[in-house]
């Protein structure tokens, strides 16, 4: 039986991916930075690691590992200036990917998956979707740490034979989603009116069912070994659909009335939100045709029924059933 050993497994995506993992066959292993508190899946064995930007030695860690699966990272700065955002994302996400790489190599593990982001493609498509073979644009310190990320973890693979294989995902939703997908989903839930009713965008998203299906196939199929792939549900949607959806999901109506776009993002502007408005009404897509070429990848789970899925997570945990 195949061993994995996880980072960032108690997270969003980790608690998912465990037991996907597991009904794949596999043992997991989970490096959790100190084993006080930690809640894991029965039969997950636990190995603290501490800070992986300080170098630690992980050999008890890596020990008999096939796979390893890098979840861990930092997503936000808090109160940082623009100085300190940029070496804490290096030091988070770039010097831990590195020393846990090299370690990899050095214990004889077989291969290394990464969990990048589509922030390394830009932040924004025009005419057509982002694909793997576009020039990396990263515009802000998470998206350049995670493209700085993806050339260590290749420059350790390069000088070691390590197999790595790296997955970019667009916006993740499912249950434990947090930050502003939670968000959409109170604001809906609420009854909020949205001015989005406007709105002709279309972006990408990913189910993390799908998501962690994708990654058990880079860490298992051949065809993975050396290759980057963006992931999505394979349908994609305008805010105003998915706030639809959200609302079909949530027993709720979407309350969406009419505003001209360029006063959004003006307004968006004006309050230092730019970058949150532009996520609403610009259009992110990514190509993920190479995963179902390479590896036969597919969705496993479809758009509305993952929303509905969210969207019964959502009351269970406010408490209610509808």
């Amino acid at each position: 039986m195949p061993i994995a050993l996880v980072t960032g497994a108690t997270g969003f995506v980790g608690a998912h991916l465990i037991p996907a993992l597991q009904g794949a066959g596999w043992t997991v292993r989970a490096a959790v930075r100190s084993s006080a508190g930690v809640v894991l899946p029965e039969g997950v064995d636990r190995v603290a690691v501490g800070d992986l930007a300080q170098a630690p030695d992980l050999r008890d860690a890596l020990a008999g590992i096939d796979v390893v699966i890098h979840l861990a990272g930092r997503a936000h700065v808090v109160r940082e200036t623009a100085a300190d955002v940029d070496r804490i994302f290096g030091r988070v996400n770039v010097a831990a990917t590195r020393h846990l790489a090299d370690q990899a190599a050095v214990a004889g593990v077989r291969r290394f998956v990464l969990l990048s982001s589509v922030k390394v493609n830009g932040e924004r498509t025009g005419d057509r979707p982002f694909t793997e073979a576009d020039v990396p644009a990263p515009e802000d310190a998470y998206g350049r740490s995670k493209q700085e990320a993806e050339q260590a973890l290749r420059a350790v693979g390069a000088a070691t034979g390590l197999a790595v294989a790296i997955v970019r995902p667009p916006l993740v939703y499912g249950p434990g989603v947090k930050a502003n997908f939670l968000r959409l989903l109170r604001l809906v839930d609420r009854g909020v009116p949205l001015p989005l009713g406007s709105v002709r965008n279309q972006r990408s998203l990913i189910g993390v069912w799908n998501l962690c299906d994708l990654i058990v196939a880079c860490a298992t199929h051949p065809a993975a070994a050396g290759e980057t792939f963006l992931a999505s549900d394979q349908r994609d949607l305008s805010t105003p659909e998915l706030i639809r959806l959200i609302g079909h999901a949530l027993g709720r109506p979407a309350r969406l009335f009419p505003f001209p776009v360029t006063a959004l993002r003006q307004a968006g502007r004006l309050a230092g939100q730019g970058d949150a408005v532009e996520r609403l009404v610009g259009s992110l897509q990514v190509d993920s045709t190479k995963a179902t070429r390479l590896l036969g990848w597919q969705p496993v789970v479809g758009v509305e029924e993952g929303l509905r899925r969210t969207g019964e997570w959502y009351l269970r945990s406010i408490g209610q059933v509808r």
